[in-house]
């Protein structure tokens, strides 16, 4: 298998591994409740989550979204637009990875500089996942065998940005911030799988 194809492969598995370590973490965690708690709090400091969070789930996918993007960065030459859509999930996997090397302070309440750093990375992560799922989704429009994604890609990352404004609304009356934050990251997850599926089921030919 050509590391180009294999990049390709990353995206299929990358969203899928992030999703399931998140359930395993919180089914070890009693205390944890997927609906008011961060996800980062899977991996506070002191946390019996923090190892698995930190080098599994936000490390090692964070890497996979990285291969992911270069995988794509392979596959579509067609221009700027492609080139920074590709590097926008890239930085959506760098921010994973370095929400994971700055863990949250207990509870997410900032105590140290840490707290800040995993903000920052977290916020940025995001953000690069909310922009590139709303990019591919008007770049589908110009690829036929994905037109039929566009609506997806760019629903997820709207769906995902009003979630994570919802999560950051203290005064929100729908419930705890957990449960918007995983919305936001379980569409981001889905339709980076869906993409990552059809781009391997055409064989990365464009």
């Amino acid at each position: 298998m050509s590391p180009r194809k294999l990049g390709l492969y990353c995206g299929i598995v990358s969203p899928v591994l992030w999703l399931a370590l998140i359930a395993i973490a919180g089914a070890l965690r009693p205390d944890f409740s997927h609906l008011t708690h961060y996800i980062s709090e899977l991996g506070e400091r002191g946390s019996s989550t923090e190892t698995l969070m930190r080098g599994a789930a936000f490390g090692f996918t964070g890497f996979l979204y990285v291969c992911f993007a270069i995988g794509l960065l392979a596959t579509f030459r067609r221009g700027w637009m492609f080139t920074a859509a590709s590097l926008l999930i890239a930085l959506d996997g760098i921010g994973r990875m370095g929400a994971g090397l700055f863990p949250c302070d207990p509870g997410c309440v900032r105590v140290t500089e840490t707290q800040d750093l995993h903000k920052l990375f977290a916020t940025v992560g995001f953000s690069s996942g909310i922009l590139a799922a709303i990019l591919w989704g008007i770049l589908f429009r110009r690829l036929a065998p994905f037109r039929s994604l566009s609506w997806l890609a760019i629903g997820s990352g709207l769906v995902a940005f009003v979630s994570l404004m919802l999560m950051s609304w203290q005064g929100n009356p729908w419930g705890g911030p957990g449960l918007f934050e995983h919305l936001a990251t379980g569409v981001l997850s889905i339709w980076l799988f869906v993409f990552a599926f059809r781009q391997v089921q055409t064989d990365g030919d464009p």
